[in-house]
């Protein structure tokens, strides 16, 4: 890609490690200036609010899928894939779905399962490929929910020259995340509980909202106690959908709205988190993940095979998954590496094609574009300055082998860049240059299906919203003008915007 006068100085500041922050993973073909000319025109933000944008209702432009009434509209793979590369997607839900055993198996390709494990498989926390939630009562398992754990760094370990990288380390004992299961013989971590404390929020127009405060707590330790500087963050599982297109936004029209010095003096100021990658040992953009700590869906996928499952991947080797040194016998345990799966117990090829099929879930239709109280809402999302994190579309780089991804108009609405939450949404858990008030804009696409794929209406990174309402209360720092704006415009605006989130 062409590097910006932004990115350029961003690179700049940033080391000569830095250098190579670009899309290396993906073989892009140059945009000529009249192509960057007509991209500008076309993802300007409208300021006509009387009827839909052109091409507004596909929101993954060619790759997206028909709307669908059942519990598998979030399933489906982009509608521009060829029938050779739908059998690789069918491949990937397969491995996606897949159900890991313990060590050792006659099953030679499902065995390595933990010692220690949050789900069997990818699907548990991803169901239907949607949204996770948290545990609803002493019956309800955290099997969508990850707690992250760490504690303050020592001031020795750094990331290269990464600019405001954020020094923490492991729990010296429970390592990175809580596992809340084990295989036999292995014990789980600890428990994981919610409780929470109800506050009233007064609306004008005489309305109120309960807000939900949630409260975390890791009881019943299995292996010890906790470090008493540990710092959690309970994680519910993110919807799949549209992730390839994510990954396919150029660098430089990320940057491009970063801010980070609220330079405008309009109270935002996006961050580009900056990790370094695995894959190529360079310094990459992060995308992924709730604060954005992964560059890539390759890499992400690694991860979450690792600390999730406790399934070694070349990325991550290690046949006992996240077990630190001191659970020694969690160490010591069968593993299933073997030499037929590259050394890991997932191939190569086999995370390719997992990687493959998150990259190609197909993000449905908008629905009731034209609707008048959608477009009313659609006004009020602007007006209100959303858009100022929210940013409603890009077009993707043009890609060589990635057709289904290529030069497409998508409508994501985020920005892919970190955002100061406030106080109420802060973990205070740090993560790469993110603080533990810092996450990443999440998309909003396919937000309104959210009840109808995963069967509940949770929101936000730990889910305690329990609406769309909700989530927009606990908006909060940078967003805390257009939170405010919300609670005091008349109700049918209200109403109008929870209408326009609920069709995307």
């Amino acid at each position: 890609m062409v590097i910006t006068g932004g990115l350029a100085c961003l690179l700049s500041s940033l080391g000569a490690q830095a250098q190579d922050l670009q899309d290396t993973h993906l073989k892009v073909i140059e945009r000529t200036a009249k192509e960057d000319a007509r991209v500008a025109a076309i993802t300007a933000p409208t300021k006509d609010f009387t009827k839909p944008e052109r091409f507004e209702a596909n929101s993954a432009g060619a790759a997206t899928v028909r709307a669908s009434d059942t519990a598998d509209a979030f399933s489906g793979a982009s509608a521009n894939i060829d029938f050779a590369r739908e059998l690789d997607f069918k491949l990937g839900n397969g491995l996606f779905r897949k159900l890991w055993v313990s060590s050792p198996s006659s099953t030679l390709a499902s065995d390595g399962l933990g010692p220690i494990y949050n789900a069997r498989s990818c699907q548990r926390c991803h169901l239907k490929d949607g949204r996770g939630h948290p545990p609803e009562g002493p019956d309800d398992s955290a099997v969508s929910m990850l707690v992250r754990i760490s504690v303050p760094g020592n001031g020795e370990f750094t990331q290269g020259e990464i600019q405001d990288y954020l020094d923490t380390l492991p729990e010296p004992t429970y390592g990175e995340q809580i596992q809340d299961f084990g295989i036999p013989g292995h014990g789980a971590e600890a428990r994981v509980v919610i409780r929470y404390d109800e506050t009233t929020v007064p609306l004008s127009g005489g309305q109120s909202v309960s807000l939900r405060a949630p409260l975390l707590s890791l009881e019943d330790p299995g292996y010890g106690p906790l470090d008493p500087d540990l710092m959690l963050s309970a994680r519910i599982a993110p919807q799949m959908i549209g992730l390839g297109l994510l990954d396919a936004i150029p660098v430089g029209d990320i940057l491009a709205n970063a801010d980070p010095d609220d330079a405008d003096g309009d109270g935002v100021s996006g961050r580009a988190q900056i990790v370094l990658s695995q894959v190529s040992g360079t310094p990459m953009l992060g995308r992924f993940g709730l604060k954005a700590g992964q560059p890539s869906i390759l890499e992400q996928s690694a991860a979450a095979f690792h600390g999730d499952i406790g399934i070694s991947t070349s990325l991550h080797p290690d046949g006992y998954g996240d077990c630190t040194k001191a659970q020694v016998a969690c160490r010591a345990a069968p593993d299933g590496n073997t030499d037929i799966h590259d050394n890991a117990e997932i191939s190569e090829e086999a995370l390719d094609l997992v990687a493959f099929y998150a990259s190609n879930l197909g993000v449905p239709a908008r629905r009731d574009v034209a609707d008048g109280e959608v477009l009313r809402g659609k006004q009020v999302f602007h007006d209100t300055g959303c858009i100022a994190c929210h940013t409603p579309k890009f077009v993707t780089h043009r890609l060589d082998d990635q057709p289904e991804q290529s030069f497409q108009l998508i409508w994501p609405y985020t920005d892919m860049l970190l955002h100061d939450m406030g106080e109420g949404l802060a973990d205070n858990r740090p993560e790469a240059r993110a603080t533990g008030r810092e996450w990443r804009t999440p998309p909003l696409w396919g937000i309104g299906l959210t009840q109808q794929v995963s069967g509940h209406s949770f929101f936000l990174h730990d889910g305690r919203a329990r609406s769309l309402l909700e989530a927009v209360l606990w908006h909060g720092g940078e967003a805390e003008p257009a939170k405010n704006r919300v609670i005091d415009m008349p109700p049918p605006d209200r109403n109008a915007l929870i209408r326009f989130l609920e069709s995307l």
